[in-house]
């Protein structure tokens, strides 16, 4: 079948991870489908033209530029298919249960309480269905936070050592999702991790690579209450690229299915 709605080719990142989810992922028409942090409809276009009329697709994000990008994308195709600002971690009581839920790229979202957060997603789903999610996890990018981190050793930045260290452990890995899946008593759990490397230049080049800046090295600045600092640590860092390559993404799915008699 040709579809009128595949992945984004030319997506590097997006895409990536949600074939990953989509190798995973169990559909077929006439499914109901909760896609949480939605963003511009990756893979929300793809998954509500598999499932069909005969289904729904209810794709959630907080953001509303976001979500207004993926409605005029959408126009008036696939009615099936609804675009909502929600909170993943606020979902009201009344939101009913489904055949699927999916996230590409969610769950770092869920903090600080993760496992209350998916232990909500997972009372919405109906028994006998399945949850597939994707993030990046413990492990991404390691080499980057190690220099990094000898840069702020090396200036003596006891505070901005301990904020990238607590925000390096804050991310969850392959093992904390396949536990917390068991301690929800799910079954047929798989999780995942795949390398990806992401290639950049030094200098400029590092520092507003489109897929760093405006996301991971925001939160490496973040570390620092003097701006002005940061960029002289990240400058040093941004020209030693050979010291911490390759720089390797760890695309972690999880996929577990919630008991028939549940």
């Amino acid at each position: 079948m040709k579809l009128s709605w595949p992945l984004p080719q030319k997506d590097p990142w997006s895409t990536l991870f949600a074939e990953c989810l989509l190798a995973q992922l169990q559909v077929h028409p006439g499914l109901t489908m909760l896609d949480i942090a939605c963003g511009d409809g990756i893979p929300a276009f793809y998954l509500a033209e598999h499932v069909g009329s005969t289904g729904r697709v209810l794709a959630m994000d907080l953001s509303q530029a976001q979500l207004s990008r993926a409605r005029l994308v959408q126009g008036s195709a696939l009615p099936w298919l609804e675009f909502v600002c929600m909170d993943i971690c606020a979902l009201p009581p009344t939101l009913p249960s489904f055949d699927r839920i999916t996230g590409n790229l969610s769950f770092m979202f869920f903090r600080p309480n993760r496992f209350e957060a998916l232990q909500s997603l997972v009372s919405h789903l109906k028994p006998g269905g399945q949850i597939v999610l994707t993030f990046p996890s413990l492990g991404t990018f390691d080499s980057l936070w190690q220099r990094i981190d000898r840069e702020m050793a090396h200036r003596h930045l006891v505070h901005e050592r301990q904020a990238l260290a607590d925000y390096v452990a804050e991310r969850p890995s392959a093992q904390h999702v396949t536990q917390w899946f068991e301690e929800l008593k799910l079954e047929h759990i798989v999780v995942t991790e795949d390398p990806l490397e992401v290639t950049t230049g030094p200098g400029p080049a590092f520092l507003h690579h489109p897929l760093l800046r405006g996301g991971f090295l925001d939160d490496a600045y973040e570390c620092f209450e003097d701006q002005a600092l940061a960029e002289k640590v990240m400058a040093v860092v941004s020209n030693d690229l050979a010291s911490f390559v390759p720089l390797l993404a760890l695309r972690c799915t999880m996929s577990a299915w919630k008991p028939e008699d549940s």
